[in-house]
């Protein structure tokens, strides 16, 4: 009899670990990173992102649900249809169950409607327009990394301290631009201050000394730059050029920039600037160590926010489906919405019904090179700012999925 029990019991056990390994669809975990691989955007995520989503699977895996966890990548050159196509591929003909990155707020708005529409997660962190957890947003959609209202509160909140009363936008001319420069702007007017005009540029413009020069001639106290990577950092060093914002009446200030930027920048002209992060890779040992593994594997240079990002999101998206047993896009949404974010750059991290991952922000300056202790050493915290501080409240967002629940 004992006999008997045991071989049904070992029956019923393998019976209840087929059942699970067939939860998961194609009998793999398919991870798929898009993103700009070669273009204006590259080093703010690109083959970065890849190596960060690279990481996180090997300190996870190699495998789920005893299931292997396989990679793919792609460059959308920061097209929307090529990215739509890319993503509609990956889905209908690759299985790939997750999309990861997303490159920028154009791409990623596109992605998004697929992605809601075909039931497949999409962890967002390149991206940056709170859209994405507003009028846009999906139950299949997180945004891990920044947004344009967390780094447009911190700035200029920051600028206002020091009495700028009157501003002027140098706009990306595209979803992400418009976004930050709106959001901006709603931070300025509630404060009482102006915002006494903007321009928009094209992406990837090389000649910004027009646009810099209606900026300057505008008087305002502050000329905001709503732009992002070689965007950033042409601007930057044509303003210098021209002396744009170097006068005691006149300032310029990024609402977006990353490591990279000012790398790209140089400490000797970039010292001083102050920005938002949600990730700096010397803060504490967990992140240095983190850096270190990434800087090894890229040649040196350190990850920015959104590769740390990728990671983080991968990692999650990973313990969700272990968590609940299947890959299956609903119930591992509801365990991604359930389960805290922790990782080296996020502490007990909760993700609201929007998407929003509700990690701290920091505020930072870059160092002067007398400064800087080793390679990349560029970065100081000077301010945490908390995530009910930092992100846009709920009830604000717009977002579909949280109106009906509120019903």
């Amino acid at each position: 009899m004992r006999s008997i029990a045991a071989v049904l019991a070992a029956v019923l056990c393998l019976a209840a670990v087929g059942s699970a390994r067939a939860q998961v669809s194609g009998d793999v975990v398919r991870i798929g990173v898009i993103n700009d691989m070669s273009g204006l955007y590259s080093d703010l995520g690109g083959e970065g992102s890849v190596e960060a989503a690279r990481l996180a699977i090997e300190d996870f895996g190699p495998t789920v649900l005893g299931k292997k966890i396989e990679l793919v990548s792609a460059d959308h050159q920061n097209k929307p249809d090529v990215a739509s196509g890319i993503v509609r591929r990956w889905i209908d003909e690759n299985g790939v169950d997750m999309i990861a990155d997303g490159g920028n707020s154009a791409t990623a708005l596109a992605i998004q409607g697929i992605t809601r529409d075909k039931k497949r997660i999409f962890v967002i962190s390149g991206p940056g327009s709170s859209d994405l957890t507003g009028k846009q947003c999906s139950p299949y959609g997180f945004h891990f990394t920044y947004s344009t209202y967390a780094e447009a509160s911190a700035v200029t909140k920051a600028m206002l301290k020091q009495g700028a009363d009157t501003w002027f936008f140098l706009t990306a001319d595209y979803a992400f631009g418009h976004a930050l420069e709106r959001d901006a702007s709603s931070f300025i007017t509630a404060a009482g201050s102006k915002v006494v005009g903007s321009v928009r540029h094209p992406l990837g413009a090389s000649d910004l000394s027009s646009f810099l020069l209606q900026a300057q001639n505008s008087k305002a106290k502050v000329i905001a730059l709503a732009n992002a990577g070689g965007d950033t950092v042409n601007s930057l060093k044509q303003a210098a050029e021209f002396g744009i914002g170097k006068s005691a009446n006149q300032s310029i200030v990024a609402l977006l920039m990353l490591i990279t930027d000012v790398h790209s920048l140089g400490l000797q002209a970039a010292q001083g600037i102050i920005y938002a992060t949600s990730f700096s890779w010397t803060q504490n040992e967990a992140t240095r160590a983190f850096g270190h593994r990434f800087m090894a594997r890229r040649h040196g240079q350190a990850p920015t926010m959104i590769q740390a990002g990728v990671y983080s999101g991968v990692m999650h998206y990973l313990k969700a489906v272990q968590a609940a047993g299947t890959d299956d896009a609903d119930a591992v949404a509801a365990a991604m919405r359930k389960l805290p974010v922790n990782d080296f750059m996020t502490q007990n991290a909760g993700i609201r019904e929007d998407g929003q991952v509700m990690r701290s922000m920091y505020l930072v300056q870059a160092k002067s090179p007398s400064e800087s202790r080793e390679p990349w050493d560029y970065e100081k915290v000077i301010a945490t700012i908390s995530p009910d501080e930092a992100w846009r409240p709920l009830a604000e967002g717009g977002c579909p999925q949280v109106q009906q629940k509120a019903r």
